[in-house]
C-alpha cells in the first residue's frame, strides 16, 4: 500500500457552481457531484437542470426537465447577492438540449465577468462504449462548439474523446495525440487540463483500468484494478470530475490531483462492488475522498 498523499490545508475555502441533472433516488449528476465535494470543504452552489425520481439507465422514471432560462434565472439570484466574485469554479456534466449548453456557457461567462481567476470544468457527457451515443444527436456538435472553447479542465472518457476530436483511441500514443489536439481547442488563458477517464487500451496491462491526464507541461497516468461492475455504475463519471476538480483547486497540482481523485473513486467502486448494489455507495465511501486509505499513484508519462 501506498502511503497516503497529503492534500494542501492552506488553501482558503472555494465556492463552486455546480450545474448538472438531480435524481431523487440514486447518485448521477449533481446527486453524485456535491456530496464529495462538500466533504472534500467546499461551499457549493448547485443548479438542478432536471428534476428526476431515478437515473433513466433503469428504463421509466418520473420528473421533469427544467427549461434553460432556469439556469439564467438562478444565476440572477445568485449574483443579486453579491457572491458570483467569491466563485472560483463552475463545473458541468449532462446537458440534454441545445438551450442548456448555451444557458451553462452563460453562467461559466458571467461568473468570469465577476471573477476572471474561475475555472471552468466541463464533463461532457455524450455516450460511452457501452451505450453509443445516448443524447439527443445535435448534442455533440454543440458541446464541441460552445462549451469546449470556454472549458479549463475537460473530462471526457474514452469514448467522448473518440468523439470530439475524431481519432481512434486504443494506444497510450493515440490517446495522447487525441488529448493534445482537444486541449488545443480549449480556453487558452486556463490550464488546459484534459483528464481521459475508463481508458482502456491495447498496450496497458491486463485488468486494470487508466485514467490519464494531459497538460501543457506533461502528461500522468493513473492505474487502478479493473472491478467487475455489470452493469456499469451510473453516476462514476460524474464523481470523478468533482473530485478531481476539487483535489486540483485544494492542491494547485495535476499529479496530485490524479492520483487522489482515482484513489479515492477506486475506493468508492470497490465498496459499491462489494455490496453489489446498483447505486454508487456514495455516502458510505465518504471517508476517501478527502484521504484514500489506499493510494494509487499517478506517474508521468516521459513520451509514447
Amino acid at each position: 500500500m501506498t502511503a497516503p498523499v497529503q492534500p494542501s490545508v492552506n488553501t482558503p475555502p472555494v465556492n463552486i457552481l455546480s450545474i448538472q441533472s438531480w435524481v431523487s433516488y440514486g447518485h448521477v449528476g449533481n446527486a453524485a457531484a456535491v456530496f464529495p465535494l462538500q466533504r472534500l470543504g467546499f461551499e457549493v452552489w448547485s443548479i438542478n437542470t432536471v428534476q428526476f425520481s431515478n437515473h433513466t439507465g433503469y428504463g421509466s422514471w418520473t420528473g421533469q426537465v427544467y427549461a434553460p432560462e432556469t439556469v439564467a434565472e438562478i444565476v440572477d439570484g445568485i449574483e443579486a447577492r453579491g457572491v458570483l466574485p467569491t466563485c472560483g469554479a463552475v463545473l458541468s456534466g449532462y446537458m440534454g438540449s441545445e438551450g442548456t449548453v448555451a444557458a451553462v456557457v452563460g453562467a461559466v461567462q458571467r461568473v468570469r465577468a465577476a471573477n476572471l481567476a474561475t475555472l471552468y470544468c466541463c464533463d461532457p457527457v455524450m455516450g460511452d462504449v457501452e451505450r453509443g451515443v445516448f443524447v439527443r444527436p445535435e448534442l455533440p456538435e454543440k458541446i464541441a462548439a460552445l462549451a469546449v472553447p470556454q472549458a479549463d479542465i475537460l473530462t471526457p472518457n474514452q469514448f467522448e474523446l473518440e468523439l470530439l476530436t475524431g481519432r481512434e483511441v486504443s494506444t497510450l500514443q493515440g490517446a495522447l495525440d487525441a488529448a493534445r489536439l482537444l486541449r488545443g481547442r480549449m480556453r487558452q488563458e486556463g490550464p488546459g487540463i484534459v483528464l481521459v477517464t475508463s481508458l482502456i487500451r491495447q498496450d496497458a496491462p491486463a485488468d486494470c483500468i487508466e485514467t490519464l491526464a494531459v497538460t501543457a507541461e506533461g502528461a500522468w497516468l493513473c492505474r487502478t484494478p479493473l472491478l467487475d461492475l455489470d452493469p456499469p455504475r451510473n453516476g462514476t463519471g460524474d464523481a470523478i470530475a468533482a473530485l478531481f476538480l476539487g483535489h486540483y483547486l485544494k492542491s494547485g497540482s495535476v499529479a496530485t490531483a490524479l492520483s487522489l481523485a482515482m484513489s479515492a473513486l477506486y475506493a468508492l467502486l470497490a465498496r459499491t462492488h462489494a455490496a453489489g448494489t446498483r447505486e454508487i455507495q456514495l455516502v458510505a465511501a465518504q471517508d476517501e475522498y478527502a484521504r484514500p486509505s489506499q493510494v494509487f499513484p499517478a506517474e508521468q508519462v516521459t513520451e509514447a
